[in-house]
């Protein structure tokens, strides 16, 4: 049983190396809360809250994730003993939504339950290897020679495919020079909701570059529109911002919204759900793969260890600590070797906490 004695949280703010753009904001930094929670034995279970400072991914922020969990999830996380994370999920069912809030507590806690379990957190949750293949997401870039510079050296990295961030300026320009300059490589394309059904036309335009997929071209609520563009384009449309719950999956597979589905622990309410969602899509024979959300260690550790699970046939977003991060919190950082990622086979996420790369982020430390 796991008695949960003591949440602690730490705010901290790390800077990107690079800024990272897309059609809707530029993220120059990530304001996080790392969890920390100690239970009745004295082991410590982490997790990352991945909500940025302003809700224009979703409608949550740093500062609702602080919120929900100080008033709501910490008071129920510390209630009672319980024997697995999948309990305090079903706890949650009096807090609506607020998915990364509930994320950040449920990943400290299953690091904890596989901590105590003596197993990887990759194996806790199901997973059947402990190599995760990655590929690149490149940010909105001022120039094409800049960018073309970007996707050589993550290609020189051994990233497996690309991911280009785009919106309605000049995108089938930018696709038309990027596949002449590589033709063979994996591509896709995240428009985060840069279009509407007025766009039709122009979408199926994409058709011609051979894509992947084309990630959430429509708004982040929409099933209809998305079933009416899948319809009329050969790309692949995989939905993201509109995938929240099983019941959005099953909307999304019954009208037939897109093809593929990118699950991200934060944006579901952390692993419990993301399995059942994945569960749902293997039944379906929907591919599913996992996104990224700028993470620091420990959430990109966590996001890794979901895609372990058998139907993550697609590369994962989260790659090396070190294309995002000057320094990460966790130690070893994590590293990329012939485009794949090696989880170590440890207890929990496998990674120890760096608290002097910690200490020196950390803008505010809490302890409920």
């Amino acid at each position: 049983m796991i008695q949960i004695e003591k949440i602690i949280l730490h705010r901290i703010n790390m800077p990107l190396r690079t800024p990272f753009k897309n059609s809707r904001k530029i993220v120059k930094e990530k304001d996080i809360f790392v969890i920390e929670l100690v239970d009745q034995d004295g082991l410590r279970g982490f997790g990352e809250s991945v909500a940025f400072h302003t809700p224009w991914y979703t409608e949550e922020t740093t500062n609702t994730v602080y919120t929900i969990i100080k008033e709501d999830l910490a008071p129920i996380a510390k209630l009672q003993p319980f024997d697995h994370p999948n309990t305090f999920i079903q706890k949650c069912e009096g807090v609506r939504r607020n998915h990364m809030a509930k994320a950040a507590i449920e990943g400290a806690i299953w690091d904890l339950y596989a901590k105590r379990e003596h197993v990887p957190l990759y194996r806790a949750i199901g997973g059947r290897t402990a190599q995760v293949s990655v590929g690149a997401a490149i940010g909105i870039k001022r120039d094409f020679p800049i960018l073309k510079q970007s996707i050589q050296t993550v290609l020189d990295q051994g990233y497996q495919r690309i991911k280009l961030k785009i919106n309605r300026e000049n995108d089938l320009t930018l696709l038309e020079k990027v596949r002449n300059s590589f033709p063979d490589i994996k591509l896709m394309v995240d428009a985060n909701s840069a279009y509407t059904l007025q766009d039709i036309e122009h979408l199926k335009s994409f058709d011609q570059f051979d894509l992947m997929m084309i990630e959430q071209p429509l708004a982040q609520d929409d099933f209809v529109d998305h079933a009416k563009l899948q319809e009329k384009i050969q790309t692949p449309i995989c939905l993201d911002e509109s995938i929240h719950t099983l019941s959005d999956a099953k909307t999304a597979i019954e009208l037939n919204s897109c093809k593929i589905i990118s699950i991200k622990l934060g944006r579901v309410g952390g692993f419990t759900n993301a399995i059942t969602i994945h569960d749902l899509c293997v039944a379906h024979h929907i591919p599913v793969w996992c996104g990224g959300m700028l993470e620091a260690g420990v959430g990109r550790a966590q996001s890794l260890a979901l895609a372990t699970l058998p139907g993550f046939t697609l590369p994962a977003d989260p790659g090396a600590s070190n294309r995002y991060w000057h320094q990460d919190i966790i130690t070893p950082e994590v590293e990329i070797e012939n485009g794949q990622i090696t989880l170590l086979d440890k207890p929990g996420i496998g990674y120890e906490i760096d608290h002097e790369a910690l200490a020196k982020f950390r803008i505010e430390k809490i302890v409920l």
